[in-house]
């Protein structure tokens, strides 16, 4: 009998241990068949960031057998990083890229986008063309986008109505007009300084100034900006930035444009009535005024502004060394999801899906300029001429509208950088 048992518990040991194995060689198979992808962003703790993670997350859920590491790389120095691993090949298989001329400067290292989604997945895309090679869809297409960004008016809808106003102006006569009302109930009409987006002690000028090139230019007409073909000193660009200037000897502005501070934060208190900023700053706005707080686009235009700053402004390549590239393009595949777009709008950020729509009424407001109001959508102008001229301009619009220097010698400050880039750089084709 005990020879017997002990047959008996060997043999069980034995089919115990071979059980035993066999999910250990399962679990093994498991995690050998498991991609895992690496991310890189430079959005720091930001909304972008939030979406960002939370998009990564619910992937995941949903393709087990991929896992994305996400890394915040300092936002300060990210693209030269992301170049140095992209020449040795070490970099991430994913990465956030800002759009226009800053991903054609990397396109060396992305992959065409193209070969992976259908005409109709593209279609579904806002702005597609800026996230092209030469702008142009036909050519490929390099990021895809996280969001569509504005640049944008807000206004306070309260103090609007104690003036006696019954909406926002959509006209340079009518900004006029609104500033005399508002001032005549001592309301400072707008709002000009540094806040927490700003790339220097200053305010950005980019905000009005593309504001103001879309109010004399159809958005194929940038182009010339590129070119060289419209000067940046012509009579019809320097009209324009002197009506601007003029805003802040008017009274339209405060008049310490060159050194106010926190502007964010005073508007949101109620100090002013109108503020010119982008659509990430909205939750911000939101949490001090409510439903007072409004949004249009800056009516730098006669007879009626009808262009707005609608733009993707960034998103994730698949950079051209990964070897993971089909799994890789499924989580950009799972980002047009509906699923993923909830993820993007929770977080505060607008999906750049045609059609889409958040469930915040100011933002709103920013899409139906152009889906219900019919204006063109411009993308961001810093965006799309060369940084070389974004950083001389940066400096020289901030001190025309201080009146530091003249309107004339400003402009003829950024024609002078312009001249200085190499022809290849503002040809026919965008590089």
């Amino acid at each position: 009998m005990g020879k017997k048992l002990l047959g008996v518990i060997g043999v069980v040991f034995l089919v115990a241990l071979s059980a035993m194995f066999a999910v250990l060689a399962t679990t093994a198979n498991a995690r050998s068949s498991t991609t895992t992808l690496t991310l890189w962003h430079n959005y720091g703790t930001e909304g972008n960031a939030v979406a960002t993670n939370n998009l990564v997350r619910a992937f995941e859920k949903s393709h087990p057998d991929i896992k994305i590491k996400v890394v915040s790389q300092p936002a300060e120095n990210y693209f030269a990083l992301l170049q140095a691993a992209s020449i040795s090949k070490t970099g991430p298989d994913l990465a956030t890229m800002w759009t226009g001329l800053f991903a054609l400067k990397y396109q060396k290292f992305i992959a065409d986008l193209k070969p992976y989604f259908s005409a109709a997945e593209r279609a579904k895309l806002n702005g597609i063309r800026y996230m092209a090679p030469d702008f142009n869809p036909a050519k490929g297409f390099l990021v895809m986008p996280l969001e569509v960004q504005f640049y944008i008016g807000f206004y306070n809808k309260a103090l609007f109505k104690k003036a006696g106003l019954s909406g926002p102006p959509e006209s340079w006569a009518e900004l006029q007009t609104a500033c005399q009302k508002l001032n005549a109930k001592g309301i400072t009409p707008i709002l000009v300084g540094a806040d927490s987006q700003a790339i220097s002690a200053t305010f950005l000028p980019w905000y009005d100034f593309s504001y103001l090139m879309a109010g004399i230019l159809s958005p194929d007409q940038w182009r010339g900006l590129y070119t060289g073909k419209v000067a940046w000193n012509s009579p019809l660009v320097t009209a324009a930035v002197t009506k601007w200037a003029a805003l802040r000897t008017s009274g339209c502005t405060n008049k310490d444009v060159l050194t106010r501070l926190d502007v964010l934060g005073q508007f949101a208190k109620g100090k002013a009535a109108m503020i010119f900023d982008g659509n990430w700053d909205t939750a911000t706005l939101q949490k001090g005024l409510g439903s007072k707080l409004g949004a249009f686009a800056p009516p730098y235009q006669n007879p009626k502004i009808r262009g707005v700053i609608q733009y993707p402004g960034d998103g994730f390549s698949l950079m051209s060394y990964s070897k993971h590239k089909d799994e890789a393009v499924q989580f950009l595949k799972f980002m047009q999801t509906p699923a993923a777009l909830k993820i993007v709008s929770a977080a505060g950020l607008i999906p750049d899906v045609r059609g889409y729509k958040t469930t915040n009424p100011v933002l709103n407001e920013m899409l139906d300029l152009s889906a219900k109001q019919g204006y063109a959508k411009y993308p961001m102008l810093d965006n799309v001429i060369q940084p070389e001229v974004v950083t001389v301009g940066q400096k020289l619009l901030v001190a025309a509208f201080g009146a530091t220097i003249s309107v004339p010698k400003a402009l003829e400050g950024m024609k002078s950088t312009h001249d200085a880039i190499p022809a290849d750089r503002k040809g026919p084709v965008y590089r």
